[in-house]
């Protein structure tokens, strides 16, 4: 063996047809971990073992030259070894020169791509996601996935174009994908393509990196659709509450300078102060003189919304005109009195019927007294 071949940086491990070593350089020494003395004339397979034993160093005297194969030591480490075949002066095969570097770390990097690979290819064929990668002037590296398929767009189609030139009429889409490549962190944007709406994220790269931005979009426009839809039957399904509360609480003129309010359903906070909001506002434009709450429809109301009741009750009297609750029933008339609430200066009555009984007469009461004021000139004076 030419000892120039000791020089190279590798290691070098020879062996003839009957596997016994015949040359072990010194990077051998150093990275196996064996000595040449250890190592000439002894069998391979007892020096340097390996997974898969002697058939795994057969595999080498049968190799091509230049070939490249890998060995897994028992150790764990991992060798690439480079083959030559050694032959005799009539050319025929003598054994084999073996030109090998540790790669151990290299196939754990290329185990975990591999990995990572995968997981790629699974998120690209089949989820509804497209990825691109461009460089630093916005040249396509890289378009795949499936989401690409519903809009006619294959894989790679743009590689080597400029997305600028591609879409530089859609100026979201371009001012977005500018932002990125300025590594300018940008939140997710909705975008609106062929037709489509697309949830986009771009990931901008290191500057040492050919790669300078990440795209991935996810076609949303089904889900967009169906916000939509929802949205539309949630303010359709407002409008008809609204409606819904203005049937259930009809603000009725029962007679000239009367109004009433009967109360039909569950009583809370809310609904409370739009009934009082709007009683307040006919009171004012119907320039009534009585307001009648009918209680009849209520089964039950909670402390808050009879301390409401008896609120709007004054503010009733604040516009000139007489509040009167009707209707009370048993238990409503229990949580009053068990809070202590205050009915002293309110009119109450049993009947709607009586209620107006009351007002009516009140009503003409004041339009007799008014009438003799008129007629008597000592009271005019």
């Amino acid at each position: 063996m030419d000892r120039a071949s000791h020089q190279v940086p590798l290691a070098v491990v020879a062996f003839d047809l009957g596997l016994q070593v015949t040359d072990w350089n010194s990077r051998a020494e150093q990275q196996l971990g064996r000595t040449s003395a250890e190592s000439l004339g002894r069998g391979v397979v007892e020096v340097l073992p390996v997974k898969g034993g002697e058939a795994t160093w057969r595999g080498l005297l049968a190799g091509d030259d230049g070939s490249k194969v890998r060995t897994s030591l028992e150790d764990g480490r991992t060798y690439e070894w480079w083959i030559a075949a050694a032959r005799d002066g009539e050319g025929r095969q003598v054994g084999v020169v073996c030109y090998g570097a540790e790669v151990t770390d290299r196939v754990v990097e290329e185990r975990q791509i591999r990995v990572e690979q995968a997981a790629l290819r699974g998120f690209l064929d089949n989820l509804p996601t497209s990825v691109t990668v461009f460089d630093r002037d916005g040249t396509f590296l890289l378009m795949d996935g499936k989401g690409l398929e519903p809009i006619g767009i294959k894989p790679g189609q743009f590689v080597g174009q400029n997305v600028f030139s591609i879409y530089g009429d859609n100026s979201e889409s371009a001012e977005f994908i500018r932002r990125g490549l300025a590594g300018i962190p940008t939140p997710k944007a909705v975008l609106e393509q062929y037709g489509r709406s697309y949830e986009c994220w771009h990931i901008p790269s290191p500057p040492d990196v050919e790669a300078a931005l990440v795209g991935i979009s996810i076609e949303v426009t089904e889900s967009r659709q169906r916000e939509r839809d929802l949205l539309e039957k949630l303010e359709l399904i407002e409008r008809q509450q609204r409606v819904i509360r203005e049937l259930s609480t009809p603000i009725i003129e029962v007679w000239e300078g009367i109004v009433a309010l009967p109360i039909i359903g569950l009583m809370d906070s809310v609904r409370t102060a739009e009934l009082m909001d709007n009683l307040l506002q006919a009171v004012g434009r119907l320039r009534a003189h009585y307001a009648i709450l009918d209680m009849t429809g209520i089964e039950v109301v909670d402390t808050a919304t009879a301390g409401h009741l008896l609120r709007m009750i004054r503010a009733i009297r604040l516009l000139g005109a007489e509040g009167i609750i009707t209707g009370i029933n048993a238990g409503i008339a229990q949580t009053i009195v068990t809070q202590g609430l205050d009915l002293r200066d309110i009119v109450v009555h049993a009947t709607l019927r009586e209620a107006l009984k009351h007002c009516i007469t009140a009503e003409s009461a004041g339009r007799a007294s008014t009438a003799r004021a008129a007629a008597d000139p000592v009271a005019r004076r």
